[in-house]
C-alpha cells in the first residue's frame, strides 16, 4: 500500500477502528490539519467528509489503532538516547515507524554532570515534537536489584541533581524511576511533582509497607496523572513470596484498586505469558502499561552492542549484560508486545491496545494522544487481519 502527504482538505481512513472503548467493523477516520475531523461508523460519516480521498492503494480488511505511547524506552534502530543530539531522531524515528508514535526517551543511571546534558540535548527534541518526553531511570535505585544499571552510578537522594535536570528540562522531565528504601526516598515524590515529574518505583528491594506508602505518597503529590508507575513490574524487584509479598504486591494491590499503573514488558523475555495474563485478568488494560524498554539494538540484527556504556550481547530477543548476565532492556517494539498478547496470550485486542495507547498517555498526562477521538492528534497505525505493520501516520503525515 502506497501512501501520499494528505492533501489540505483532508484524507478518509476506512476499516475496523478502534475507538475508545468500541471496536467498530465498518468504521471511518477523517484526518485533516494533522488532526482527527471525525470517527465512527462510516454509515454515519458527515456530509463534508463523505467525499474525502482515501490514500492511493487503500484496500480493505485493515484494522485502524490509536498511534501506540512508549513510556520507557532507551533507543533502538542503533543509537541511544543521551548526549548526541542525532542519536535521538535516529532513535525515536525507528520506533515512530514501527508504530510508536509517541516516545518518552529513557535514561540509565550515570554521574550527574552526564545525566543532566543529556536530559538538556532530549528537552530540545522534546520542545520540537520529535519526543513526548524525558525518564530517568536511577539514579536513586537500590544496588541489590540494580539489573543492568552501572551499580557505581546509583547514589541516595541528590537534590542537587534534580535542580540541574529541571533546569535543563523544564516542562520535559516526565518520570523518574527511584527505590523509596534509599536515603531520602521518602521526600523524592513531592520533589519530583513540583518540576512537574511523576514518580515510579523500580529497581527496589523494599519490603511491600515501604512500596504502599511511596505509591500513596506519589499520588498525593499530584503531578502529572496522578498515579504512580510501577517500572517494568517483577523486573529489577525481589519476587512475590506469600511471607514476602514486597513491591510487586503493592503495585498489583494499588493498582487494581486504579491507584497506579504498572509497567508490562510483554516481549516474552522478561515476563513468561502466564504472568502477563495473569496482570492484565488482575487489574486490567485501563492499569497496565506496556513499554518496549527497549536499547539501541531494536530493529537490528544479533551483535554486540552497549547500554548506557556497558557491554550487551544481543540474541534473538534476549539483551544481556556481558557482565553477570542480566536482561539489559529489550529489543522488541510496542507493536510487537501487542501482537504477542493477542496473537499468542489470546488477550482482548481492546485491552492490548489500551495498555499500549490510553492508559501510558494518561499516566503522564501526554495531550493529544493515546486515542482515535475527535481533536486528538492524527497518529494512525495501520494493521492487517494478523497484526502485521501496514503503515503509520504521525500528526495527520504518513512515515
Amino acid at each position: 500500500m502506497t501512501t501520499d502527504p494528505a492533501p489540505d482538505h483532508g484524507q478518509l481512513l476506512t476499516g475496523r477502528v478502534l475507538t475508545p472503548g468500541r471496536l467498530v467493523p465498518d468504521g471511518a477516520v477523517a484526518v485533516a490539519g494533522g488532526r482527527i475531523a471525525w470517527v465512527g461508523e462510516l454509515r454515519s460519516i458527515p456530509a463534508q467528509w463523505a467525499q474525502a480521498p482515501a490514500p492511493p492503494d487503500w484496500r480493505s480488511g485493515l484494522t485502524l489503532l490509536p498511534g501506540l505511547v512508549d513510556v520507557h524506552c532507551h533507543g533502538g534502530g542503533g543509537a541511544e538516547f543521551g548526549a548526541d543530539p542525532g542519536a535521538a531522531f535516529v532513535a525515536a524515528g525507528h520506533h515512530h515507524r514501527a508504530g510508536s508514535t509517541s516516545v518518552v526517551a529513557s535514561l540509565v543511571s550515570a554521574p550527574p554532570s552526564e545525566l543532566v546534558a543529556s536530559t538538556r540535548v532530549l528537552a530540545t527534541a522534546v520542545a520540537c515534537g520529535e519526543l513526548a518526553g524525558i525518564h530517568l531511570e536511577g539514579p536513586f535505585l537500590s544496588t541489590a536489584r540494580c539489573g543492568a544499571q552501572d551499580p557505581a552510578t546509583l547514589t541516595d537522594l541528590d537534590r542537587d541533581l534534580l535542580d540541574r535536570v529541571f533546569e535543563a528540562a523544564p516542562q520535559a522531565f516526565a518520570q523518574m524511576t527511584f527505590a523509596p528504601e534509599r536515603g531520602g526516598g521518602a521526600e523524592v515524590p513531592a520533589l519530583l511533582a513540583t518540576g512537574g515529574a511523576l514518580g515510579a518505583i523500580g529497581h527496589t528491594d523494599a519490603e511491600y509497607a515501604t512500596v504502599a506508602a511511596a505509591l500513596e505518597a506519589i499520588a498525593g503529590a499530584g503531578a502529572r496523572g496522578a498515579r504512580p508507575l510501577a517500572t517494568h513490574l517483577f523486573n529489577g524487584m525481589p519476587p512475590m513470596h506469600h511471607r514476602a509479598p514486597g513491591p510487586v504486591a503493592a503495585a498489583l494491590a494499588a493498582a487494581a484498586r486504579g491507584d497506579a499503573v504498572v509497567e508490562v514488558i510483554a516481549d516474552g523475555v522478561h515476563l513468561d505469558g502466564g504472568t502477563v495474563r495473569m496482570v492484565f485478568d488482575a487489574v486490567g488494560g485501563g492499569q497496565v502499561a506496556l513499554v518496549s524498554d527497549a536499547m539501541a539494538a531494536s530493529g537490528l540484527p544479533s551483535g554486540d552492542y552497549t547500554l548506557g556504556g556497558r557491554a550487551v550481547q544481543v540474541r534473538g530477543r534476549e539483551a544481556r549484560l556481558l557482565d553477570g548476565g542480566s536482561l539489559a532492556g529489550g529489543v522488541s517494539t510496542l507493536l510487537d508486545q501487542v501482537r504477542w498478547c493477542v496473537q499468542e496470550l489470546g488477550l482482548d485486542l481492546r485491552e492490548v491496545v489500551t495498555a499500549a495507547t490510553r492508559t501510558p498517555a494518561r499516566a503522564l498526562a501526554l495531550e493529544g494522544v493515546g486515542e482515535l477521538a475527535l481533536g486528538m492528534q492524527a497518529d494512525v497505525l495501520v494493521v492487517d487481519e494478523q497484526l502485521a505493520l501496514q503503515a503509520v501516520m504521525r500528526r495527520g503525515a504518513w512515515l
